[in-house]
């Protein structure tokens, strides 16, 4: 855990906007006392989710992709501080790690130009001491019982989270990807495009399935090389279940989930799936918010859910005086995924 930089009860008190007559997530999330062995307390608190940024962009330099990326956790921590405390969802559940120290990484990115072999090289090297990190702090998270919510930071980080999941448990694990795209390239250099081809070809991921995979954007080889391990990596279009309408998208979740629910699994959520998010893969065309949401709820309330992933989202990449609504989103998010665990039917009394 020495490549934490720990959230403190400080950095929380600095962003939680106080209110007479409220009581704000900010107030009772759980840090990590000063002094505290950060693996020990964790172990003896009652909170399930642990939550922890990777701010760093690096990964989608080296997938040709606009930077930004690394400033998702600060905007999204602001916005988790101010929810509401309330019988829905209360802040007491989350423990709030801090984030990955990738400041001198982030530093050496700035004189690399990704649209060079050497430089592009380099930051592939990059990549791989980050996942290297992501891997082990994952790993101590799960091995502890708690439940990783993970927010990034590119889709490279799929990889260290699959990885260190895998490890914990003892054996390979699955994964459901929302996502525009497959993350399945060739294994040519670690980068934002290829985690999940790399978890799966040393051994970490067992079956994958990507939902709403946009046709226009996957190449025939990506395509050929999933044709051929359809028993393990299947996926379903976007256009077939929403411009087409040939499927159902509830009926198609229930599919997925009956692909992936043999054993553990990861959820990971690419942002670049929803219409006019600032993104490094930004659309015009995708899924919806809400359908979003019924999404990871539904997939969240499973026992063998082992960890969410929220990534790609770029509020450095919106609107100025907007910035703000990719850390609320993924505060949704977050509070959705808890909420699916933790929530029970209101019982409604006849008279």
């Amino acid at each position: 855990m020495e490549k934490i930089i720990p959230f403190t009860i400080k950095d929380l008190a600095k962003i939680t906007n106080h209110r007479s007559g409220e009581i704000k997530f900010g107030e009772k999330m759980i840090t990590i006392p000063k002094d505290a062995d950060p693996l020990e307390f964790l172990k003896n608190c009652e909170a399930k989710y642990v939550l922890f940024g990777i701010p760093e962009d690096i990964g989608i330099r080296a997938n040709y992709g606009r930077p930004g990326a690394a400033s998702a956790w600060d905007s999204a921590i602001k916005s988790i501080a101010n929810i509401q405390h309330n019988r829905f969802c209360k802040g007491g559940q989350l423990v709030v790690l801090g984030q990955l120290d990738v400041s001198e990484l982030m530093n050496n990115v700035e004189i690399l130009d990704f649209n060079d072999i050497d430089d592009r090289s380099k930051l592939s090297q990059l990549v791989d001491k980050i996942d290297k990190d992501v891997s082990h702090i994952i790993f101590s998270i799960v091995k502890l019982g708690k439940t990783p919510i993970v927010i990034g930071g590119g889709h490279n980080n799929s990889y260290g989270n699959i990885k260190g999941t895998a490890l914990a448990k003892g054996k390979p694990i699955n994964a459901i990807n929302f996502d525009a795209h497959s993350d399945f390239r060739i294994l040519e250099g670690r980068h934002s495009g290829n985690g999940f081809s790399y978890a799966f070809e040393e051994g970490f991921l067992k079956k994958y399935f990507i939902f709403g995979l946009h046709e226009n954007y996957t190449s025939k080889s990506v395509l050929d090389i999933i044709k051929k391990i359809e028993d393990r990596v299947r996926y379903i279009t976007y256009d077939s279940l929403s411009i087409r309408k040939e499927k159902d998208f509830d009926q198609e979740m229930i599919n997925a989930l009956s692909f992936i629910n043999d054993d553990f699994f990861g959820i990971e959520i690419d942002l670049d799936a929803i219409p006019n998010i600032a993104c490094s893969a930004m659309t015009m065309s995708g899924f919806s918010v809400e359908q979003l949401r019924q999404f990871i709820s539904f997939f969240g309330k499973n026992k063998n859910a082992s960890y969410l992933h929220i990534c790609e989202g770029a509020p450095d990449l919106g609107e100025e005086k907007n910035n703000h609504l990719i850390g609320k989103l993924i505060g949704y998010l977050v509070t959705d995924f808890i909420k699916s665990n933790t929530i029970q039917p209101i019982q409604t009394v006849i008279p």
